[in-house]
């Protein structure tokens, strides 16, 4: 069942993402990439794991960005057209701290009431992680060189500029209590 749900949420993302925006989407197969390495944290939650590792940026997909909020666009995208897991939807929609980011879009009680977050704290760290240790294009960085990078590209007072220095400490409060998780796992 789990490789079934990867194989198909790659199909969805590669579908969606590979032609209009390929950047994105090399930046979806380092997520999926790093979801493979932590797995070993996770037990039954690899497969959704690994599922919203490279579906977690659809909703940029052109046709998708309906509100232009891309954790929205994506997770109403799955459930409307789609109908994953309620799970994989609230992964998605949730992902990398997004209730910070709606509130700066004056989105965040659209995005909790249709979308709650997950009550699995190591599985939505996991989804982190594996978000803020990939490049644009893919490659392994730091989450300190990740979150300069996006403040950097977007600019601090943008509204992206202003949700990552609200988030970063709880991204890499996330990322250290992930390293931590896999320091202790016998390899």
């Amino acid at each position: 069942m789990d490789k079934d749900l990867v194989q198909w949420a790659r199909r969805v993302a590669e579908a969606e993402l590979a032609e209009p925006l390929p950047q994105r989407w090399r930046h979806s197969q380092g997520v999926a990439a790093r979801a493979v390495e932590v797995s070993r944290i996770l037990g039954k939650d690899v497969g959704l794991l690994k599922a919203a590792a490279v579906l977690h940026d659809v909703g940029y997909a052109p046709r998708l960005a309906a509100t232009r909020f891309h954790p929205l666009d994506g997770a109403r995208f799955l459930r409307d057209e789609l109908g994953p897991d309620e799970r994989l939807v609230r992964l998605v929609a949730n992902h990398s701290f997004a209730l910070l980011e709606a509130e700066e879009r004056q989105m965040r009680e659209e995005l909790a009431t249709e979308f709650p977050l997950l009550e699995e704290p190591l599985l939505v760290d996991a989804l982190v992680y594996c978000d803020i240790t990939t490049t644009p294009d893919g490659d392994r960085t730091t989450a300190q060189d990740r979150v300069a990078e996006i403040r950097s590209r977007y600019g601090d007072d943008s509204m992206v500029g202003r949700f990552i220095r609200r988030a970063a400490p709880e991204i890499f409060a996330s990322v250290e209590r992930v390293e931590a998780a896999l320091a202790a796992q016998p390899r």
